[in-house]
Formats: structure tokens, C-alpha cells, sequence
């Protein structure tokens, strides 16, 4: 037998083999199936007979309370604890209860009606609003029009352009008859439907406004919000204006299903999630320079103009006041984006445009698992420059080993150093494990010989830094994602963002850090967004889903640049343990940077959960001393940032609460 018929002759004895080993495996795997088919019917049999047992039937009030037990325990385990579970249940009804006050409770009386429109302004501003109409019911468009013509600010026009097919003649019919009792309702009925796109561009076509606002055909606008509108174009200048919002069903806009209350102009946000939505106004000016809607993107026509419009603006100021009513119905976007599931790809497709206008490329846009136009940006490092890693370390060698393995062993960037900076440790283990450590060449342990100061601490680490790009890292923190160094320097590398935080989880999975909120807590100087929530939860409006603009991060895991913590002298040291890293933020937004949170970043922090503050955790009257002086410092120096509050958590919002819980009492409408 020659080579190649001995190798035939292998390969067929291989086959043989495995087909024989493979028919044995299928004859016993059908043997349990049949044994496991009779079990079951065995089983079935039984639970029947249990069910239409006395016994069964007469202890159905202790599996209806079981029932009701199990299912607030698994309510305690989403929300992360009992009282989390408390301020949301908490928070429903007082959003219940402010539904009315945020709907026809904040329409304005007759007197409040009369001294708007009296109101003498020193410009002289007309609105131009344009609303594309299709197929509009008549109870939608009529509620609409009406809803225009109500404005206490009464110098405007409406521009409607209707694309209704040949069965929907009564849509022109309606319109004619408004514009022929109201010269300022102008209706153009168009020989084709042209997309959404086309028809709000052929509105456009007839206005003569020196601002342009976008409404659609069948939702509502409250009574003041081009008063409103007005105030902000006279005192501020704005060219690019927007309000807060509700989505309602039914017959009255009082049948509110989200309340949702937005954060000033968040240029991360807005990439990610079209946010602003209505009710946008704009100066014609920014517009001629912009241009209006791109057919291309039809279905997110908003999201591209928005994103274009607020690119060139010199001014954007939103109203903390929902002043729009957007209608859910079957069939709308409001209701359900797979009602138009193009829109998805059309998102995605204008805030690439965005990006690549912006500059950037490599860029990649994916949904996120809050909901399909919400998305996460992926964007390409333009180089991968080293990274320093600053731990302060006391003792503690634990918690620094689980902190170190994590970094070494799970971090897919590779070009990084750690060093750890050794503040009055006093336990021989502690520096054995400094002596192990320095045996590899990415980490050093460098001595500070003063009082623990933690801005001190990380003052003199940097000097020993070699890298580009600072990490500010706790020495009781883990490493859970491997692409973390990534997703903090995809941010930090920008020349607009100063300082980026990531999500930080307790030993349970609930949040630690999701960014940090100016104002909120008991004394009311900061505090974390979305505190204890549980990791599965989707956050505000889905906020925990993309990363998004913050006033500050926590220096637990902080990413900056060099060059940006010499600009600012570093950590303020006369802050010595708390509030250090939201002075250093505040310090970088001052410079015209912005903070960045991603959630893609994800460690673990094992803070105790019971810490929420230095005070609660103030072992001593002397702690709580230092804690107190270090407060009103920080009050002191950014006394007006914390007057003005948070540009990013809304001011509807109380700041005793971490998850966004509704003020007791709305922000006035008509004020």
C-alpha cells in the first residue's frame, strides 16, 4: 500500500470512527430525552392533582402574600436598597401629583394673559412657525392651530404646508378657514407630498419671521412659550432656544406619560441622544447660514438640524419649563420609534455627518440597550501616548494588590505606568509588596512624608509622572472593564474636555459614581447622580446608557491631561480630603473645558456602602470639623457657580435626591 491509499485508508477509519462515536451519542441523548419526556408527564400529573387539592386552594392568601413579598424584595434588589426603593415610590407620586400642575394647572389666567401681551419689549421679533401637515385628523390639527393662536406673545405666523393625499382634502379645508379669519395662518397646499423634509422646507419658503420655530402637526404648545422665548432672544441675545417637554395621551394633555426635563446645552448628550427636540426656535440668520432639513435624513431630520444649527450658534439657552406637549399615538415617534424604524439609520447617519464635521474619524455609532436612538460613540484614538496611574497608598496592601493585579492583568491599553504614592504606611507587609511591585517595570513607589492631604498627595505624584495623561485612582478600586484606559482617553484627548469619570460600582453592583451634581445633598455643595441605583438600571431618561457631559467627576478614577492639571495648578490643596476633584473640575470648566462621565468605563469602588458623605463617615468631632471648613470653602469659591446651579441637572429637579425626583413644586410657567 502506498502513502497516499494508507492516508485514504486513515481518513476513512477517522470517519467511520467518529460517525459510530457520534450515532452511539445521538442513541443515548434520545434514551434521556424519552425518559425525561415520561418524568415530566409524571410531574405534570402530579402538580395537577396538587392544584385541585383542598390543601392547595385553602393557603392561597400565603402564596398571594409570598407573591407580593418576593416581588418587593426583587423591586429592592433593582432599586439597590429599601430606601432607593422608597424615594422612587416617593417620587411616582409626587410626579403623579405635579402631572396637573405641569399641564392645564400652569396655563395662565386671564390677567397673566393680558400682561403678557401688553408686555413692551425692546425688540420687535416675529415668529415664523412651521408645520409640515399629512393626513392630520381634524382634532389633532385644529388643537394644533389653536394652540399657536393662544400665544400671549402675539407676533407670529404660522406657515403650513400640506402634503395630504386626494382623500384627505378636509385638512386643506380646515386650514383655509383659520387663514381667512387670521391673516397671520398661511396655508400651502403642495401638488406632492415631498417627505417630511420637503414639506417643513416649503414652509419655510413662505416665512418672513426673523426667527424660525419647528412644530409638528399634531402636538401643542403652551400659551407662553414665545413670551418665554422672547425673554431669553431680549436678555441674553439667544439665536438658538429651546424648552423642556411631556409626551401625552389621549384627550388631555394632562394624561402625561413622560415628564421630561432637560439639561442646558450638553454637546456630548446631544450626540448621542436628540435630547433638545422641541420645541427648537432659531434666527432666521443662523438658518440661511445652515440651511433647513436634509431629505437624507428624514425621520431624524431634527436630531441633523439640530446638530448643525447649535454647531454655528453663538447662543443656546434653554427654558427650564415644559412648554410643549408632544402627542403619542399610535403611529407617531413619540408613541414608538419602530412605528418608524428608518429613523434609526437616519440618526445614526446625521450625527456621523455631525462628527465628520466636527473633525472627527474612525468614529463608530451603535445602539445602546437603552433604546435604538440613543447611541454609544466609539471614538478612534489618535495616538496612544502614556498614561499615568496615581495611587495614594496607606497601609491597606489588599486593597492595593486587588487595585494592581486588576490593572495589570485586565487592561487592554498597554502603554501606562503606575505610581503608587506611599503617604506614612506603618506595616512591614506594606513595603514587602512595594519591593515585589518595583520589580516591574511599569510601576514605581515614590514617599510624601506629610499629613494625609489628598491633593498634596497627588501634586507631588505628578511631578514624578512621565505620561501625557494623568489617571487619579483610589487604592480600593478594581478594574472590571479591560478597555477602560481607552474609554477615558478617547474623551481626555480631546482639546474641549478636561477631566472624564467613569461608572463606579459598589462590591453589589450598585452605583457609586455616575457623575456629580453641583448643589445636590444636605449641604448642599455636591453629590452623585443616580446614587445606589442597580447597574441594570437604564438611569434619567436613559442617561446611564451614553456618555454625557457632568459638572465634575470623581477623583476616585479621574482621567486629565498633563498639560491641563499644570494649567490649573493641580488639586486644590487647602481642600485637603473632600471636594478636591470637583474644585479641579469646576477650575477646568472655567477654562472652557468640558467634564465627561462614560459608562463604558467600569470599576468597581468598595468604599463602604454606608459612606455617603465625610460626615456620616466622620469617625470624630475633628473630622467632622475639617469636613464642615472644607464645605463652606468650597461655597465660597464657587459661590456663583452654586447659585446659578447645575447646568446639567435641571432645576425642576430637588436636590435632597439623587435619582431625580421632582421639586414639591413645579417651576413657575408663567413667570
Amino acid at each position: 500500500m502506498n502513502l497516499q491509499e494508507d492516508t485514504e485508508q486513515k481518513k476513512c477509519d477517522y470517519y467511520k470512527d467518529l460517525y459510530e462515536k457520534e450515532h452511539k451519542k445521538n442513541e443515548e441523548l434520545t434514551e434521556q430525552i424519552v425518559d425525561l419526556e415520561a418524568q415530566n408527564a409524571d410531574l405534570t400529573y402530579k402538580l395537577d392533582k396538587i392544584r385541585k387539592s383542598k390543601l392547595w386552594k385553602s393557603i392561597y392568601p400565603i402564596r398571594l402574600a409570598y407573591s407580593h413579598l418576593k416581588n418587593l424584595v426583587t423591586r429592592i434588589r433593582r432599586y439597590g436598597n429599601l430606601r432607593n426603593l422608597v424615594d422612587k415610590i416617593r417620587s411616582k407620586r409626587i410626579e403623579k401629583a405635579a402631572y396637573k400642575s405641569y399641564g392645564t394647572l400652569s396655563m395662565p389666567d386671564e390677567d397673566t394673559r393680558r400682561k403678557q401681551r401688553e408686555t413692551d419689549f425692546p425688540r420687535n421679533i416675529k415668529f415664523s412657525i412651521l408645520v409640515p401637515l399629512y393626513d392630520t385628523p381634524r382634532r389633532f390639527l385644529t388643537e394644533m392651530i389653536d394652540s399657536v393662536k393662544a400665544q400671549t406673545y402675539e407676533n407670529w405666523e404660522l406657515c403650513l404646508a400640506d402634503g395630504s393625499d386626494a382623500q384627505h382634502g378636509e385638512v386643506g379645508d380646515i386650514c383655509r378657514e383659520y387663514a381667512s379669519a387670521d391673516d397671520r395662518i398661511k396655508y400651502k397646499k403642495l401638488e406632492e407630498n415631498l417627505g417630511i423634509s420637503g414639506n417643513t422646507n416649503k414652509c419655510l419658503e413662505m416665512a418672513t419671521g426673523d426667527y424660525i420655530g419647528l412644530f409638528d402637526h399634531d402636538d401643542i404648545l403652551h400659551p407662553c412659550v414665545l413670551y418665554e422665548y422672547m425673554k431669553v432672544i431680549c436678555n441674553s441675545d439667544a439665536d438658538y432656544i429651546y424648552c423642556d417637554e411631556t409626551t401625552f395621551k389621549g384627550d388631555s394633555i394632562n394624561n402625561m406619560v413622560t415628564l421630561h426635563f432637560k439639561p442646558d446645552f450638553a454637546i456630548d448628550n446631544l450626540r448621542a441622544n436628540n435630547y433638545i427636540c422641541h420645541f427648537s426656535v432659531f434666527s432666521k440668520e443662523l438658518i440661511d447660514n445652515t440651511g433647513l432639513f436634509r431629505s437624507e435624513y428624514d425621520g431624524s431630520q431634527d436630531h441633523d438640524l439640530i446638530l448643525r444649527l447649535t454647531h454655528n450658534a453663538k447662543k443656546i439657552v434653554h427654558v427650564p419649563k415644559i412648554m410643549y406637549y408632544w402627542r403619542s399615538h399610535a403611529g407617531s415617534v413619540a408613541s414608538d420609534i419602530n412605528a418608524k424604524s428608518y429613523a434609526i439609520d437616519a440618526a445614526k447617519g446625521a450625527v456621523a455627518a455631525h462628527l465628520r464635521q466636527c473633525g472627527f474619524d474612525g468614529f463608530k455609532i451603535e445602539s445602546s440597550r437603552a433604546f435604538e436612538t440613543i447611541f454609544r460613540i466609539r471614538y478612534k484614538l489618535l495616538d496612544k501616548p502614556l498614561i499615568s496611574i496615581l495611587i495614594p497608598n496607606r497601609d491597606h496592601v489588599s486593597d492595593l494588590r486587588r487595585c494592581i493585579d486588576s490593572i495589570t492583568t485586565r487592561s487592554s491599553y498597554e502603554n501606562y505606568e503606575i505610581i503608587v504614592i506611599e503617604n506614612n504606611s506603618t506595616e512591614e507587609e506594606t513595603f514587602e509588596y512595594y519591593e515585589a511591585i518595583e520589580k516591574h517595570p511599569a510601576i514605581s513607589v515614590v514617599k510624601y512624608s506629610g499629613e494625609f492631604n489628598y491633593s498634596k498627595i497627588n501634586n507631588f505624584g505628578e511631578k514624578s509622572a512621565k505620561g501625557e495623561y494623568l489617571v487619579l485612582l483610589n487604592n480600593d478600586t478594581e478594574v472590571i472593564t479591560r478597555t477602560w484606559l481607552e474609554e477615558l482617553l478617547m474623551y481626555a484627548q480631546r482639546p474641549d474636555v478636561g477631566a472624564v469619570g467613569c461608572m463606579l460600582y459598589y462590591e453589589d453592583y450598585s452605583i457609586q459614581h455616575a457623575g456629580i451634581v453641583l448643589g445636590l445633598g444636605a449641604h448642599r455643595t455636591a453629590g452623585h447622580s443616580h446614587y445606589r441605583m442597580n447597574k441594570e438600571n437604564l438611569g434619567y431618561m436613559g442617561r446611564l446608557c451614553y456618555a454625557q457631559n457632568v459638572s465634575a467627576v470623581t477623583g476616585a478614577c479621574l482621567m486629565t491631561s498633563r498639560e491641563d492639571f499644570e494649567a490649573v495648578d493641580g488639586l486644590n490643596e487647602e481642600l485637603a480630603v473632600a471636594l478636591n476633584d470637583v474644585d479641579y473640575c469646576l477650575k477646568l470648566r472655567r477654562r472652557g473645558l468640558l467634564n465627561v462621565f462614560t459608562p463604558f468605563a467600569e470599576l468597581f469602588h468598595y468604599e463602604s456602602r454606608s459612606r455617603g458623605t465625610d460626615v456620616t463617615d466622620a469617625a470624630d468631632e475633628k473630622n467632622a470639623e475639617r469636613y464642615n471648613r472644607e464645605c463652606e470653602l468650597f461655597k465660597q469659591i464657587w459661590k456663583d457657580e452654586l447659585e446659578k446651579g447645575d447646568p446639567y441637572f435641571n432645576p425642576n429637579f430637588s436636590l435632597d435626591h439623587s435619582n431625580f425626583v421632582l421639586r414639591g413644586e413645579p417651576k413657575s410657567m408663567v413667570g
